[in-house]
């Protein structure tokens, strides 16, 4: 499954590929997802084109054959082992889920089957041996996931753009919605029967009256609420029969004038009955978020040891870079959170909440404040720039953790794209290793009366999702380490190492090292000893040591891999790595369209 397991540990018990070994790696084959392009070839080809889309897609191998969604509104079956292709099916309309596809084994009724989601909201389940539609799932293998979840608003966005949770016969959904106004399609969370397609349970992610959570939303204010959704990925304690579901901030993002209160469920880490729906517990990151800190990622599960004894745990990032680790049996935190004090708002009819929590432990992974003296002086020219950015409008705003969005322009740590974003983390049992790769960049921005359908909106001379930044070379303004990658030690709730994570290479010609890079992307971890990812927009693969963080490998890819990779043994015994490279990343201008293995020789 997307993640390898139910626990999202994104870790393999693979280990032919080893930190003696990885240096052999070669390129085994090459498949191009354009549809008009070439097909599988040998080691070293590149995309021949223009036209090409992006991809976030992390494929999945069951039983000898690699799944995936494609950008080209596909889905297809390869042989994982050649590259070449299955069986393809296109669809009528919309893209499938860009993230990836799950898989559903099956039962004496129905067929072993491939459930995705798309970009139009539907769900669509295919026989996973010959690609064609499951018959007996909804409408001729599809069902319409959004007939009655838009309340009232039927231009509302609604998308499926990551792979459901599976859990026995139920298949899980979150969604993609809207980012303002406030009122528009629900983000309640669903589950389906992977037999049939017929809805099982809904969960309201903003609690209805008599729900428990409604009288965190003062008045109506819940009432057709958007946003407040699980658009990234969820885990699964299958000894317990609970899915966790890492939920993104209530609409509108920026400016909560019309839903004071601490808006339960956003922002929040819900675990629920899979097979009911059921609340079991939850627990608020973010209070009345104003600065859009979605939880996104999935939720990895774990073993905690403290005082010789194994706590079920499970850990959460958001946005913000914020690291809980948390009992996952009642969601009490392990190492302790306090709520600290955060400024207020000075926007009018804002009521922002008076505190945040922190976890004790493990220190934030990312930046959360800026100060003048913090400008970029990798080089002058980058220092002039960045001074003469932060003069603008006569000199922008900045502070501490939560600065909230003001009047005047200013610069917020993190920004939305977050410190961690969906692709989240992965963990090493053996060493008890949780691994964050993490962006250090803020927005820029300030609430103003702009005539649309709230009375203030973000916005800045750049629109309303500026970085504070170089735009021209993608580099942040405040002074390096701009990307790093993190190891936490579970059993402590210390940081076990961290190093700058990518290069420039035109910074290094300088003199100037260790900026680390700007990145986007998961990583994935082996019984071998090895941290794989790739991520940076200096469109490296790389292999590190778990243990210690030592790079030990790297390729240059024909364009950056914005996704996590993969890796599966073969049936005749070999260890493939994948990962799909496509470029296009937020800070990436390049294109392919390249679905690439590794092996060893």
């Amino acid at each position: 499954m997307f993640g390898h397991d139910y626990a999202s540990t994104r870790h393999s018990p693979l280990k032919q590929i080893n930190t003696v070994n990885v240096q052999n790696l070669e390129r085994a084959w090459t498949y191009h997802l354009k549809t008009d392009g070439p097909r599988p070839v040998a080691a070293g080809a590149k995309s021949s084109g223009g036209g090409r889309r992006s991809s976030e897609a992390m494929p999945i191998v069951i039983n000898g054959v690699l799944y995936m969604p494609t950008p080209y509104s596909t889905v297809i079956a390869l042989d994982p082992e050649s590259g070449e292709e299955l069986w393809t099916y296109k669809l009528d309309r919309g893209r499938p889920a860009e993230r990836g596809v799950s898989f559903w084994p099956g039962d004496k009724t129905a067929p072993a089957s491939i459930i995705f989601g798309t970009s139009d909201g539907r769900l669509i389940s295919l026989n996973a041996k010959t690609g064609e539609p499951n018959l007996g799932f909804g409408e001729n293998g599809i069902v319409d996931a959004k007939s009655d979840i838009l309340n009232g608003y039927p231009e509302a966005q609604f998308n499926l753009n990551s792979p459901p949770a599976i859990y026995k016969n139920v298949v899980i959904t979150g969604a993609t919605v809207q980012e303002s106004p406030g009122a528009g399609a629900s983000g309640d969370t669903r589950g389906w029967d992977a037999r049939t397609g017929k809805l099982l349970w809904r969960f309201n992610s903003v609690p209805h009256p008599g729900q428990l959570g409604n009288n965190t939303w003062e008045g109506d204010s819940w009432k057709h609420r958007s946003g407040t959704n699980v658009w990234g990925l969820m885990s699964v304690d299958a000894e317990r029969g609970l899915v966790f579901l890492p939920y993104g901030s209530p609409t509108f993002d920026f400016y909560g004038w019309d839903r004071k209160g601490k808006n339960l469920f956003g922002n929040s880490l819900v675990a629920l009955n899979a097979e009911t729906g059921k609340l079991a517990w939850y627990f608020q990151v973010v209070h009345h978020d104003t600065w859009d800190y979605d939880l996104e990622s999935a939720p990895v599960l774990m073993e905690v040891v403290r005082n010789g004894k194994k706590i079920p745990a499970i850990a959460v990032i958001s946005k913000n870079g914020l690291l809980f680790i948390l009992d996952r049996r009642d969601g009490a935190a392990i190492y302790g959170v306090e709520e600290r004090p955060v400024p207020p708002s000075v926007i009018p009819g804002e009521h922002g909440w008076p505190t945040q929590p922190f976890p004790v432990k493990p220190p934030p992974l990312g930046r959360n404040s800026f100060k003048p003296e913090d400008i970029a002086t990798v080089t002058p020219e980058q220092q002039k720039v960045c001074t003469d950015l932060l003069a603008t409008e006569g000199g922008m705003g900045y502070g501490g953790p939560y600065t909230p969005y003001g009047s005047k322009l200013t610069i917020v740590f993190p920004g939305t794209l977050g410190v961690a974003n969906w692709p989240g983390m992965s963990f090493d049992p053996d060493l008890g290793y949780l691994f964050v790769n993490t962006v250090d960049i803020a927005d820029v921005g300030k609430i103003a009366q702009m005539g649309g359908e709230t009375p203030y909106e973000k916005t800045s001379p750049w629109g309303a999702y500026a970085r504070f930044w170089n735009e021209d070379k993608f580099w942040p303004c405040q002074q390096p380490p701009w990307g790093q990658l993190w190891a936490i030690d579970v059993n402590t709730g210390d940081v076990a190492w961290k190093r700058p994570f990518g290069t420039i290479d035109e910074l290094e010609a300088k003199g100037v090292y260790g900026t680390g890079a700007l990145n986007f992307g998961g990583s994935i971890t082996t019984a071998g000893g090895l941290l794989l990812i790739a991520a940076s927009d200096d469109q490296k693969f790389r292999a590190f040591a778990s243990r210690t963080g030592k790079e030990l490998w790297s390729v240059k890819l024909e364009t950056g891999s914005y996704t996590t990779p993969m890796t599966f043994e073969g049936k005749n015994g070999k260890q493939y790595i994948i990962v799909v490279a496509t470029g296009g990343s937020y800070y990436d201008r390049t294109a392919g369209d390249s679905v690439i293995a590794f092996a060893l020789p």
